[in-house]
């Protein structure tokens, strides 16, 4: 339980809300969803996504063990230099360059798909409805400047992201922790409870905007903070903690607020809620349906035998 980076308690309560808010809400996956053929298909895609998430295991977990098996210098404090020695030591010349094309290739398409959906979320949902008149090579225009700047953005914010962890992987698991609990609370608890409105909606994302700043800004100021205050424990809580801690909060602030303010009306849940009225179901076909069924037991047991073998 109180393992620096990944503690149970963390993995157990904290990890799923960052699963829930990048898979079910990020723009930049949703939008594979959205392009399916109909829903039989799209929920077929998201359990073969499914299965394609276990592949990291092989390729990040297995390499670093058979590097610091190999190599007595990769082991500690130099284990992240574990694929990139695979890498260089291992390959010949040829396989190098397929590798390095590959990750590049991988690397553009990730850094691609994210900026459009920035782009894309920025000028239709903030620009288009404050310049409702706005012509189709305006909102192209626009699309284009917002992703020149998102670029820059990044690049200036590199520097910052050793402050947060000298890892890649634990560095983007922290700033995820700090975006996805409103996010994942007011998806959750919408999708479940009828009674929840937009007005509990914004307080809670507004909540988890003001402490997830707070979190972020503390944490590269940690070392100037006087130790044993609330402000320093805030600063170094464990991610995964801090966000199922955050998510608490967030869920209580959006039940609070919504029973205090107006319910929904009815038009406005029908179908998109559980509990609330429905409107024409959309027909699945019975054998893709069973199908996906089958896939999805197989998958949870897959995951359970890995989380065993691997534990």
């Amino acid at each position: 339980m109180n393992h620096p980076n990944f503690p149970w308690t963390g993995i157990v309560f904290g990890a799923p809300i960052l699963g829930v808010w990048y898979w079910c809400t990020d723009q930049h996956i949703v939008q594979r969803v959205l392009a399916a053929r109909n829903v039989s298909a799209a929920r077929t895609g998201t359990i073969f996504a499914g299965f394609l998430k276990i592949l990291p295991v092989f390729i990040f977990v297995l390499p670093g063990i058979i590097a610091a098996a190999l190599y007595a210098d990769i082991r500690g404090g130099s284990a992240d230099a574990a694929y990139p020695a695979l890498v260089t030591r291992l390959l010949p010349a040829g396989f190098k360059g397929l590798v390095l094309a590959g990750m590049l290739a991988a690397l553009m398409s990730s850094l691609a798909s994210a900026f459009n959906s920035c782009s894309t979320l920025l000028t239709w949902d903030v620009y288009r409805k404050l310049r409702p008149d706005a012509s189709e090579q305006r909102l192209v225009a626009v699309g284009r400047i917002t992703t020149v700047l998102l670029v820059g953005l990044g690049l200036l914010w590199i520097p910052f992201m050793k402050y947060i962890s000298p890892q890649i992987y634990i560095y983007l698991q922290s700033v995820q922790a700090y975006i996805a609990p409103p996010i994942a609370a007011c998806f959750l608890l919408g999708v479940l409870y009828p009674r929840l409105n937009g007005t509990g909606a914004l307080a809670a994302l507004w909540t988890g905007l003001v402490i997830g700043t707070a979190r972020l800004v503390l944490e590269l100021a940690r070392g100037s903070l006087a130790s044993g205050t609330v402000w320093t424990w805030f600063a170094t809580i464990n991610f995964l903690h801090f966000a199922a801690l955050l998510f608490a909060l967030c869920s209580g602030i959006l039940i609070a607020v919504s029973l205090m303010t107006a319910p929904p009306s009815p038009a406005r849940i029908a179908g998109v809620t559980y509990g609330a009225p429905e409107i024409a179901a959309i027909p699945v076909p019975a054998g893709p349906r069973s199908l996906n069924i089958v896939l999805s037991v197989v998958l949870v047991a897959t995951i359970g035998v890995l989380w065993i073998v691997f534990r």
